[in-house]
């Protein structure tokens, strides 16, 4: 019987291969739709995923987070939760079906209304697989939650791509959209091995809904304020601009989470089984908080050094706009970065009503911040005001970790500067000395990329900085076992 460690350990190494897995292929996916289809047939897409978040997120209604929350939940707990879901998801696709034309009309584009009511259909088979997912996430099975991941988006790729070469525009990724969620669903039927009894409990729906409306209500409300930047671009800026954000913002964001998202995915499920031991939680916890932000920090700080040949060399000269775009949004990849392992802990140890309440806090700043952003500063006002909004979340965060987990707020603070400083003072040497330099961009930037991590080590190791110490004996033990 493995331990809690083991299963940790192997639950970071799995879910490290579906993270890792899924987002070069989506690297490589940006990297060939972006040639074949322009940005406003990216931004047409966009501008729709508010309303397919804000569903999704309906569809999950917190009943997620509370199975794996929860215990010891029961095969009537999984099934009610299971049919709930059907049955929100194909009432929430006819009210988009209805609505799909006025929302066409608020963004004066008459395809959308077609679009949204196929595209639609991704919310129907999500629903099919949510209990699924949570039960192999609550059972730390990484494993095929990997191979899901990372065959499913091959072959909505593949789909993806075969549609672009035919000229057919943004359905190519009205395709892939759909194309992926079949693909998960069906996987997940596969491997998942679990199924639904006839039976629907509305002692086990009240008794979950306790734990999960609150959850519901704050992930609704982190979804729309995710959301609402790219509702307002589409609404005050063209469809290319809108196009130009996404992508930057994808990119931004698959770099920033890169190494937590691989962490969240576990600190839940293990937080939840410690919940009622505070010591081994606040271990935990500072675990998964320096770990992320110092892999985090290295990385953002690279990104907006050679920003402009990694958007050249990955989307090409016709995305060349959205370099600033992109160099903004990295000065707040790490607070992005630290936000999961924060929410997690407070949710694991069953406070879903003070999440609730502080996400509706801490969302409505950043909606605020994102509207007086657009209203003094246009697109680059918006977008360092929700850099600001990033880092409020941050600190909003960090109080509550120090008020209910007892990881205090100036240890937290603590435990990254170092990295921050780092990051900073290795961007700004690295970035003029490639300045200075009358070579290729390609060739400055793979000397910049050489010369950044160099030192960023080095330091690390002069300063014997504790997570970087930590990887290494996790590396030389690794490489010793073999």
């Amino acid at each position: 019987m493995k331990s809690l460690q083991q299963k940790t350990i192997s639950g970071i190494i799995w879910s490290s291969v579906q993270r890792f897995g899924a987002m070069t292929i989506t690297f490589a996916a940006n990297v060939i739709l972006a040639r074949l289809l322009s940005p406003s047939d990216f931004g047409c897409v966009g501008m729709l995923m508010i309303f397919i978040g804000l569903s999704n997120t309906f569809i999950d209604g917190g009943f997620g987070a509370a199975l794996i929350q929860k215990k010891e939940p029961t095969q009537e707990d999984y099934s009610t939760i299971f049919y709930w879901n059907i049955l929100l998801s194909i009432i929430l696709y006819i009210l988009l079906y209805i609505t799909a034309p006025l929302i066409a009309k608020f963004y004066h584009i008459p395809l959308l209304s077609i679009v949204l009511r196929v595209q639609g259909v991704v919310l129907i088979f999500n629903a099919l697989s949510v209990v699924q997912n949570n039960l192999l996430r609550k059972q730390l099975r990484f494993k095929q939650l990997s191979v899901v991941e990372i065959v499913s988006a091959i072959l909505s790729l593949i789909l993806a791509i075969a549609a672009a070469l035919n000229g057919w525009g943004v359905w190519s990724l009205v395709i892939q959209q759909i194309a992926l969620s079949v693909f998960k669903t069906g996987l997940l039927w596969t491997l998942g091995n679990w199924y639904p009894n006839i039976v629907f409990s509305f002692a086990s729906f009240r008794e979950l809904f306790k734990f999960g409306s609150f959850m519901l209500l704050a992930n609704l409300f982190s979804t729309l304020s995710n959301e609402i930047q790219g509702l307002l671009v589409g609404r005050v800026f063209s469809p290319a601009i809108l196009g130009l954000y996404t992508q930057s913002y994808r990119l931004e964001g698959s770099m920033a989470t890169a190494v937590s998202g691989v962490i969240d995915q576990v600190t839940y499920p293990v937080m939840s089984s410690i919940q009622d031991e505070k010591g081994k939680l606040i271990l935990a916890l500072r675990k998964f908080v320096q770990i992320p932000a110092y892999i985090c920090a290295l990385v953002m700080g690279l990104m907006i050094v050679v920003a402009k040949p990694l958007i050249l060399l990955v989307y090409g000269e016709n995305w060349l706009d959205c370099v600033p775009y992109f160099q903004i949004l990295c000065t707040a990849g790490l607070a992005v970065c630290l936000q999961g392992s924060a929410n997690n802990s407070i949710v694991a140890i069953g406070k879903s009503s003070v999440f609730f309440k502080w996400t509706i806090v801490k969302r409505s700043v950043t909606i605020i911040l994102c509207v007086v952003g657009i209203w003094i500063g246009g697109m680059h006002g918006m977008l360092w005001m929700s850099v600001l909004g990033a880092w409020v979340v941050y600190v909003i965060n960090a109080y509550l970790v120090d008020k209910y987990i007892g990881y205090r707020f100036i240890d937290q603070f603590k435990d990254i500067l170092p990295f921050i400083v780092l990051a900073t003072l290795d961007a700004v040497l690295v970035y003029y000395i490639g300045s200075y330099m009358c070579l290729n961009i390609f060739v400055v930037a793979i000397i910049q990329c050489v010369l950044y991590i160099s030192v960023y080590l080095v330091i690390s190791w002069l300063f014997k900085f504790e997570s970087f110490v930590y990887i290494e004996n996790v590396l030389k033990k690794k490489f010793l076992e073999r």
